[in-house]
């Protein structure tokens, strides 16, 4: 009888073990009381995005294939900072990358915020010391930024809690520039944007440097720089139309529409205002006036988060992919710039259509600089395909993604870009568009009205961008 007691007894033990070790295996995520990352708005990642704008606009060489990499580094940093507390998710770092991140303790509370706070300022520094000579002011505005947001958090949260946040975001944050140093085509490439070794193959259609200021090749071996979900197989373009200087050829017919698209323009013929907006509201070319092209898509985000008030968890998750994929897309795009090195249709048009049309022998673009008063600029690369283009394709995938293809956004997104609402330099006036598709077709080819693309670098540059948004969604984000 009392070994029946004591089965009695112990059986209902022995089962809730057996339960408990079931559940361990199968690893059920365990209720707990502890804040989630979604708990937390957006203020972080807006304050550190603008702030990325404002020294993104003077950074020397962080344009174009180095900001988005910037923002890929920053934005995924970020989200393995916070990922602990959106249980749905999966840590990239670890999981996919097999970088050597720090855990978070799984019993302990974290304020989400301050690690995205700490891990911004650490990589900030990093990504930028550069600036500190020059614009040490504004490089001082990264740690004045970390200290006004720790001192917000300081009274939301206890001194432990921030510490322990603020140790593990700059923790991880470590882990991930130890990691984006082993990109030897990458790490600090922004220091020599132009390396004098290269010389541009010499033949006809191919790339050299172009009037006005003959610049010499901008990041020649950026096709080498690590990629963050792109294959191998992915980052050629497709073979651009076969170089041909016959008249009335597909590619002497590209190049003569750039050449009337912009004649008409400055003889204010019909559309020319309309197409003259596009133009220079899409620009972003110009060093000293405004950020980078890349960046624009992470200002649009930063826009539409505040108007959709997105969470810290969903916050977290949309700036990682952005920038990710815009990365990601800038590579493919170098790479292929200088396997094909396609002349640009300066070059072209003053060479070639010049036979039939002499006034061509003079032609320029519409990329001006009201700040040298250098007009009729080229940016130093070959044409094909196009970086803004690309940079489009993969933003406006990503943002369509987020934001559309929802209940109240089925497939569309009404949305005025405002990015440049208060510029009188150029015209700048705010564009409104129905979805991101067509925000980011605009954006790439606008390129044409400029003067400084052929439709198919155009067509081309947003494939691969798309095809880099699309590969950067492929990866396991959820669990």
């Amino acid at each position: 009888m009392k070994f029946l007691k004591h089965i009695r007894i112990l059986l209902p033990a022995c089962i809730a073990a057996v339960l408990l070790f079931q559940a361990c295996n199968k690893n059920e995520v365990i209720p707990t009381e502890l804040p989630l990352t979604k708990s937390f708005d957006f203020k972080v990642y807006k304050s550190w995005n603008e702030k990325y704008m404002e020294i993104d606009r003077f950074a020397s060489g962080n344009r174009p294939g180095t900001g988005p990499r910037a923002l890929a580094y920053l934005g995924l940093s970020a989200y393995e900072a916070v990922v602990a507390g959106i249980p749905e998710n999966n840590s990239l770092g670890n999981r996919h990358y097999g970088i050597s991140l720090p855990q978070a303790e799984t019993d302990k509370e974290y304020y989400w915020p301050a690690c995205v706070n700490e891990s911004y300022a650490f990589l900030m520094k990093k990504f930028f010391f550069h600036m500190d000579n020059g614009y040490h002011d504004l490089y001082q505005s990264i740690d004045l930024l970390q200290s006004q947001l720790h001192q917000q958090y300081a009274d939301k949260t206890t001194p432990e809690i921030l510490e322990r946040s603020e140790a593990f975001g700059k923790a991880v944050a470590t882990a991930i520039y130890e990691w984006e140093k082993l990109d030897a085509a990458g790490h600090n490439a922004f220091l020599d944007p132009q390396p004098a070794g290269y010389q541009p193959p010499v033949g006809p259609g191919l790339w050299q440097p172009t009037w006005p200021d003959f610049g010499s090749a901008s990041f020649p071996y950026w096709g080498n720089v690590r990629c963050f979900a792109m294959r191998q197989t992915d980052l050629l373009a497709r073979p651009p139309l076969p170089y041909s200087e016959v008249e009335n050829s597909p590619f002497y017919m590209q190049a003569l529409e750039t050449y009337n698209t912009v004649n008409n323009i400055q003889s204010n013929g019909p559309g020319a205002y309309d197409a003259r907006w596009r133009a220079e509201f899409w620009s972003d070319d110009l060093m000293n006036m405004t950020f980078g092209p890349p960046t624009r898509f992470s200002a649009i985000a930063t826009q539409v988060v505040e108007l959709e008030n997105l969470d810290l968890a969903q916050c977290a998750e949309l700036y990682a992919k952005l920038g990710m994929a815009m990365s990601d897309a800038g590579v493919s795009v170098w790479k292929s710039k200088y396997v094909y090195n396609v002349e640009r249709p300066v070059s072209y048009i003053r060479r070639i259509m010049a036979q039939k049309y002499p006034e061509a022998t003079t032609w320029q673009s519409l990329l001006n600089n009201p700040l040298t008063g250098a007009y009729g600029l080229t940016p130093s690369f070959p044409t094909y395909p196009s970086g803004h283009s690309g940079f489009s394709g993969a933003g406006g995938r990503i943002l369509s993604s987020v934001f559309e293809y929802n209940a109240e956004h089925p497939g569309t997104y009404s949305f005025t870009d405002l990015c440049h609402q208060d510029r009188a330099e150029f015209l700048g006036t705010p564009r409104s568009f129905t979805s991101f598709k067509e925000l980011a077709d605009e954006d790439a080819y606008s390129r044409i009205p400029l003067g400084v693309h052929f439709r198919m670098d155009c067509e081309e540059g947003v494939r691969l961008g798309e095809l880099a948004a699309q590969r950067v969604l492929e990866l396991p984000w959820r669990k």
